[in-house]
């Protein structure tokens, strides 16, 4: 019996393989002969850049580029379950940080992994998922401080224009919409565990709630971005559905090295590598920078942009000495809590990798498989 565990295991990630790719209609993103200028270059094709090259290319005159550095998901990128197992992965550009003083204490080295798409869809290929808007004040915060239009009420619209929220005990609260772009729902399967979080946070005095609604502290059930089971990255919500524009363009694995600059601080270009062959694409309007919170902060600095005592150390000649990279804070994570159950009341291995739930996730999309690994969530 071992045995034949062993193989199906080993046989699981075909299976599955096997159906995206049934049911999947083929998806060409690459194109073959890029123009030599645009008017819009985007630059990373993840959580953001997808958004942002779905919405410029609604007017058939601008003719726009992304430039991707990664490929399209794979299906196993799409099993909500097995997240962790695609960070590492091709997928990641697999950075680490470097040694904390006041965290990662309990990581050798007191070093992180740091995931990051190298994707199309981006990060949104590689996180847990959760679907957190954020809190108003810090919207309101950021407005305060200068980032006109960026108020909460100004913000608030675009969340209820891009969802398409599947849950119906919240869908109607006047928080939530349907009909947009990027699904929203709860997992179809919870853990006695996940109730029991949620019971003792009211034992602390924190009500259920929906933490994207009125008030925003308090624990619930995950909202997700899930489509039938099965991951919503914002490649699926926003790019598969346009992909027949003839002003959209992609540039896959093709690696931005550089903005070039005009004397006048005009971002004229880019300077790129696609498939060993450096190119530079001219942009008549704007050049958009969306390659995450690294790699966006590395291209700036590389173009001349950043401060200028580091840009000399590496000989970068310097076009405008600022504090790019600097105050960069990834949100708090507290690790594995770890305890010992009575009962098996959480997703086991030797529940989840069975015949019956396999076939239960292809035929039904309603099985452990999507439960996605932060089976709760608190604020």
């Amino acid at each position: 019996m071992a045995l034949v565990n062993d193989v199906f295991q080993a046989l699981l990630p075909v299976m599955v393989a096997l159906h995206y790719t049934a049911i999947d209609r083929p998806v060409t993103f690459n194109t073959p002969d890029l123009l030599a200028e645009y008017d819009y270059i985007i630059v990373g094709a993840g959580s953001a850049g997808a958004v942002v090259a779905s919405r410029l290319s609604e007017d058939p005159h601008a003719r726009v580029l992304v430039i991707e550095a990664g490929g399209a998901e794979s299906g196993l990128a799409d099993i909500p379950l097995i997240a962790a197992t695609i960070q590492k992965s091709d997928l990641d550009w697999q950075y680490r940080t470097v040694p904390q003083t006041a965290s990662c204490f309990g990581l050798q080295e007191q070093r992180s992994n740091w995931p990051r798409g190298k994707v199309l869809g981006g990060s949104s290929v590689l996180n847990y998922m959760l679907y957190v808007r954020g809190s108003p004040h810090d919207y309101d915060k950021w407005a305060q401080d200068g980032a006109e239009g960026w108020a909460w009420k100004d913000v608030f619209p675009y969340f209820l224009k891009s969802e398409d929220n599947k849950d119906p005990d919240i869908s109607g609260n006047g928080y939530h919409s349907k009909g947009g772009y990027l699904t929203v729902s709860r997992s179809p399967y919870s853990t006695p565990l996940a109730e029991a979080f949620l019971e003792a946070g009211e034992y602390m005095g924190y009500p259920r709630t929906d933490i994207n609604g009125a008030e925003t502290t308090g624990f619930m059930i995950p909202q997700a971005t899930l489509r039938n089971g099965a991951r919503c990255s914002t490649r699926k919500a926003f790019l598969d559905p346009v992909l027949d524009r003839k002003n959209l363009h992609f540039s896959l694995f093709s690696h931005v090295t550089k903005v070039i600059i005009s004397n006048d601080k005009i971002a004229k270009a880019v300077q790129f590598d696609r498939f060993g062959v450096a190119q530079i694409a001219h942009a008549k309007r704007e050049i958009i920078l969306s390659a995450g919170s690294v790699n966006s902060a590395q291209l700036l600095m590389l173009s001349g942009i950043g401060p200028r005592s580091h840009l000399e150390h590496l000989g970068i000649p310097v076009i405008a000495d600022l504090p790019v990279g600097s105050n960069l804070q990834d949100h708090i994570f507290p690790g594995g809590v770890n305890f010992l159950l009575d009962e098996p009341v959480s997703v086991l291995q030797s529940r989840m990798f069975t015949p019956l739930e396999v076939a239960k996730y292809i035929l039904t999309s309603q099985s452990l498989f999507c439960n996605h690994e932060c089976s709760r969530r608190w604020r």
